[in-house]
């Protein structure tokens, strides 16, 4: 069962006093998490920093150094703004693409697939805390959200498959978990959790959306996802957390 979303709603423009970085913000979602941002911005676009593989500074999740550079260009437009870093989010993800397709069996798993699976599903992730969770402020609300999948949930797994994405996205839990652990102790009021967004409209779900299933524009999922943030208060951090604003099992 999902536990009761948090009542602590409040405005999604909390963060508005400071600064906005989306991870990944070329995607689909990505986009629509960054145009909803700089809507809500008292100085628009220029509170919200837009990072990606093509973005300047460019940030790859493959690449450690870039994402150490990128985090650095961020304090820098901190700074130059006098504005802390309030929110992060990464909405990075791989399902598919290079030959590769979610697997239905066990006798389709493949070593290099499930290494880029857990690349840019977990570790990827994993080096965006370890370079841009010291950036929040330490006396201050702030979030950190990265978007996991409810199929990365063990305790909801009831069809099996999709071994790679599945594990990665587990993988990816843990890591959010353990970071909520640690940035606890120096930062407490701020919150780090991993966010399943629902099924969205965007070239990762189109091969898989299918009759029945609630399909979101990215718009309408961003905005979503932006009043879930909004309300989350430093007790649940650390959790893997529904659009619905509920707390989804391990």
């Amino acid at each position: 069962m999902s536990a009761a979303p948090s009542a602590a709603v409040e405005d999604p423009a909390w963060w508005a006093d400071g600064v906005a970085v989306v991870i990944g913000a070329s995607g689909g979602l990505g986009a629509g998490l960054s145009d909803a941002l700089a809507a809500l911005a008292p100085r628009g676009a220029e509170q919200v920093l837009r990072l990606g593989r093509h973005s300047d500074p460019s940030l790859d999740l493959l690449d450690e150094a870039s994402i150490a550079q990128a985090a650095q260009w961020v304090q820098g437009q901190s700074d130059a703004l006098a504005c802390p870093v309030r929110l992060v989010i990464d909405a990075t993800g791989w399902l598919h693409g290079d030959g590769w397709t979610p697997e239905k069996t066990w006798r389709q798993l493949d070593a290099a697939h499930m290494a880029h699976a857990f690349a840019v599903n977990a570790i990827g992730p994993a080096l965006l805390m370890k370079h841009f969770l010291p950036l929040m402020p330490r006396q201050a609300r702030s979030v950190f959200a990265t978007l996991s999948a409810k199929v990365g949930s063990i305790g909801d797994n009831q069809l099996g498959g999709w071994y790679s994405y599945r594990a990665a996205k587990a993988a990816l839990n843990q890591l959010v978990r353990t970071s909520a652990i640690e940035l606890a102790r120096t930062h407490p009021q701020a919150v780090c959790v991993a966010l399943h967004p629902g099924t969205v409209d965007t070239a990762l779900s189109a091969p898989f959306a299918r009759t029945g299933l609630t399909v979101r524009p990215p718009a309408e999922a961003a905005e979503r996802l932006l009043g879930v943030l909004a309300g989350l208060t430093p007790e649940r951090s650390g959790r893997l957390i529904d659009h619905t604003g509920g707390d989804l099992p391990w």
